[in-house]
């Protein structure tokens, strides 16, 4: 009975494999002979119902055995172990670092200042200069004329011409003393305003002056935080630019003659140069040596990595092995980079590629969260 089924089915299959090349051939000839495009469509359907159907036998999936395991708790701490190749993959570069004494920076708040006040005060004292030279050499031409006038006495002129002559040498000095005056407001008025360097700066029209009017340097104001404080401010500071944070340096001018109204601490004027990205009116963070040290392992900035809520940098712990260890939240600054106090002596740090091992450690976790709910 099985085989007279298989029979059945095979003939019907080349029957309807016939009946189809019948039907294509009589198409063919009726659209040669002109026949309607109509009747192809009954024959193609019933061509397609007696064929049979044909499943598609797809080859079998190669099995999948689970992902590598790169991290394990031990001693209670999540280490991600590595390859010598995955270490190279994600371009891993560690470093043993000493334990030493660093010395400390303050964080400071620094400003760029509008100098359209110094340019002012600048042109103000250029042009009462000026007035008072051209009052003095009045005052010199009068005061000449009214001694000649004396000399010739009444007989050679008229009372009243020299009269006249003595009235216009004494008010010409008059205006010289006026312009005198004026000058030494102006002069009062700058050093008030900026202090003594800048203030005699703008008086002399020094190189310094010269260069902020030229924009070719801007003027920051740098600003400690209160409690902090400074018995002398450092020659040198560093301020970064927003938004990559990168540093420039800055060099001092002089103590600063007021204080940022938004911070209110120790402040002092800082020149940087007028292509280090920075503009008026910007603020961005300062940093500024300071006369304590704190010891430990320094640590760069770029080292570092951030999850969970806290700041961490990897330290190596053999045979490939690397735990975060976290960096405190006050842990003192030094050169761009942090000092932390609870690393030991001679410790690998993972300068680069600490981001690749957060995300190895995360993607183990995920794993065992997953585990876990199946």
């Amino acid at each position: 009975m099985v085989r007279r089924r298989a029979i059945l089915s095979a003939g019907l299959v080349l029957g309807a494999a016939a009946l189809g090349a019948i039907a294509l051939t009589e198409t063919g000839a009726g659209l040669r002979a002109g026949a309607a495009p109509a009747m192809i469509a009954p024959l193609l359907a019933d061509l397609r119902a007696r064929l049979p159907a044909i499943p598609f036998a797809r080859p079998p999936e190669p099995e999948r055995g689970p992902p590598p395991t790169r991290t394990a708790v031990e001693d209670g701490r999540t280490v991600v172990r590595l390859t010598g190749p995955e270490r190279a993959r994600i371009g891993l570069v560690t470093a043993t670092l000493p334990a030493t004494a660093h010395r400390q920076e303050l964080t400071a708040y620094g400003s760029v200042l509008d100098l359209a006040r110094v340019t002012e005060l600048t042109n103000s004292y250029a042009g009462a200069l000026a007035a008072l030279q051209t009052a003095r050499a009045r005052a010199e031409v009068s005061a000449s004329a009214a001694r000649r006038a004396r000399s010739l006495g009444v007989a050679a002129m008229a009372a009243a011409q020299i009269e006249a002559a003595e009235g216009a040498a004494l008010t010409d000095q008059a205006a010289v003393t006026a312009a005198e005056s004026q000058l030494r407001t102006l002069a009062a008025t700058a050093q008030q305003e900026w202090g003594p360097v800048i203030g005699r700066a703008i008086v002399a029209r020094s190189p310094l002056v010269t260069r902020l009017i030229e924009r070719a340097e801007f003027l920051m104001q740098v600003t400690l935080p209160p409690g902090e404080g400074l018995s002398a401010p450092p020659r040198d500071a560093f301020a970064e630019v927003p938004p990559q944070s990168a540093r420039v340096a800055l060099s001092l001018v002089s103590p600063a003659t007021r204080t940022d109204p938004r911070v209110q601490g120790q402040s002092f004027f800082y020149r940087v140069s007028g292509d280090s990205g920075l503009l008026p009116g910007m603020s961005t963070m300062a940093f500024l040596p300071a006369e304590r040290e704190a010891r430990g392992v320094l640590v760069p900035e770029d080292a570092v990595v951030h999850g969970e809520g806290g700041t961490w940098v990897y330290r190596g712990v053999g045979e490939g092995g690397y735990v975060r260890h976290l960096v405190p939240p006050d842990a003192p600054m030094s050169a761009d980079a942090f000092v932390v106090g609870d690393l030991a002596d001679g410790s690998e740090i993972v300068l680069r590629g600490g981001q690749a091992l957060l995300s190895e450690e995360m993607k183990a976790r995920i794993r065992v969260v997953g585990d876990d709910d199946d």
